[in-house]
């Protein structure tokens, strides 16, 4: 339903200091944090386990007179080198003069505090309105502000900077926030929020500059201490950054390399990274106990591979070599093979092999972990999981390559050797 989600900052509340914390730049390492869920944008797609499209005008442009229709069209959204891309063009669509896209987790992934980051780049110019942000998954019951909302990253017009805030009722809408340091949105950045059961901290590139006190809902800020989901979007027009001008160049592209979130953990397992660049593991399937196998022990290309009993054998052995773009070839030791997906194929079912080493994406993998400590691997040319056929358990068993669905023959120990 059409809903009033984001209001103009001008009509911000200023909050009593109270709210306000030290503002210190500081780097944001946290060893406690255990990757928990991302989205690295390497597929074909854009991944409907993830993110759904809010599509149409909304209410009153999205409650802020935005001028934009958003579509599901790849013309405004797809996945293209690596990378999400939200393309807002000026063109006749639905009764508006432009077009744009909102990706949503809404219904599909939420979260309650850690560490929720994107590294994005950005368009600049008149009109233009891009945004990383969350909402309370209760707002389809209890509405806006009640919801709660927490701005990651904003930004608008030509501005040398973002802006972080967070909004929620306090007898009617409420909120707090402001600009970041001096920042080339044009290029890469990482925009992130650290957020716990005391505080909401933004940063870019690991650098804070501003604070949010919510410990003991100060201020009615319980609207910070249950789940929500995230938002990426590109508005055009608003009561904040004004209509575009002659000067705005469309079509404007905003790019997300990845969207990941980090959560505490008290006893924290291996994590994506902790994983030892140049490191030997053996991968031991969940769904089976059994291990990555290069069957019969083969040294030749095209060899099969499959599931065995964890026999702790040179054709169990994988080192992980990160390639420049983040993702890891895996390299068999007893035959120093990669492993790879079959004819490069893309398909549900295509076959698992080890292959010379390529370097291509047939032969790349994102290791992302989830939410138990375990991990899959993800291929990037197709954007689908090593997967145990069938969920087998038998020794032989093939490994394949599926839809990423998260269940138990797609999951993988990784045990350092």
């Amino acid at each position: 339903m059409n809903r009033l989600l984001k209001k103009p900052k001008l009509a911000i509340i200023i909050l009593v200091l109270s709210l306000v914390a030290a503002l210190v730049p500081l780097s944001t390492a946290n060893a406690a944090y255990n990757l928990v869920w991302s989205d690295e944008f390497n597929g074909s797609g854009i991944d409907g386990n993830n993110w759904s499209f809010e599509t149409g005008t909304g209410s009153g442009g999205w409650g802020n007179n935005e001028l934009e229709y958003y579509t599901n069209r790849s013309e405004n959204a797809r996945i293209e080198n690596g990378n999400l891309v939200i393309e807002a063009r000026k063109e006749s669509y639905g009764g508006m003069n432009y077009t744009s896209a909102r990706l949503k987790t809404q219904g599909k992934k939420s979260f309650k505090y850690g560490r929720i980051e994107a590294r994005i780049k950005m368009p600049k110019g008149q009109g233009l309105w891009p945004a990383f942000w969350t909402l309370g998954s209760d707002i389809g019951t209890v509405g806006w502000p009640k919801s709660g909302e927490i701005d990651i990253m904003e930004h608008v017009n030509n501005e040398n900077n973002t802006n972080g805030f967070i909004h929620w009722d306090v007898n009617g809408h409420a909120s707090y926030g402001g600009a970041s340091q001096s920042v080339d949105v044009t290029q890469y950045h990482v925009y992130s929020i650290e957020w716990t059961s005391t505080a909401i901290k933004w940063f870019i590139d690991g650098v804070q500059f501003k604070e949010a006190n919510i410990a003991n809902n100060i201020n009615s800020t319980e609207e910070f201490h249950k789940d929500h989901f995230i938002l990426l979007n590109m508005a055009v027009g608003g009561n904040w950054p004004g209509s575009p001008d002659g000067s705005t160049a469309f079509p404007a592209k905003m790019y997300v390399d990845y969207v990941r979130v980090y959560q505490d953990g008290a006893n924290p397992p291996p994590s994506s990274s902790s994983i030892v660049n140049g490191g030997t593991y053996k991968l031991v399937n969940v769904g089976s106990g059994k291990a990555l196998d290069v069957a019969s022990a083969g040294t030749a290309p095209g060899t099969n591979v499959q599931i065995w009993t964890d026999n702790g054998t040179g054709a169990q052995k994988w080192t992980l070599y990160q390639n420049a773009d983040g993702s890891y070839k895996l390299i068999n030791v007893n035959s120093a093979l990669a492993l790879d997906v079959s004819g490069s194929g893309t398909a549900d079912g295509t076959n698992v092999q080890a292959w010379t080493d390529l370097g291509n994406g047939a032969q790349k993998w994102n290791v992302v972990q989830n939410a138990d400590g375990t991990f899959k691997l993800i291929n990037v040319n197709s954007g689908k999981a090593l997967d145990v056929a069938s969920a087998g358990t038998a020794d032989g068993t093939n490994v394949q390559i599926w839809t990423d669905n998260g269940t138990n023959a797609q999951k993988w120990n990784l045990v350092k050797l």
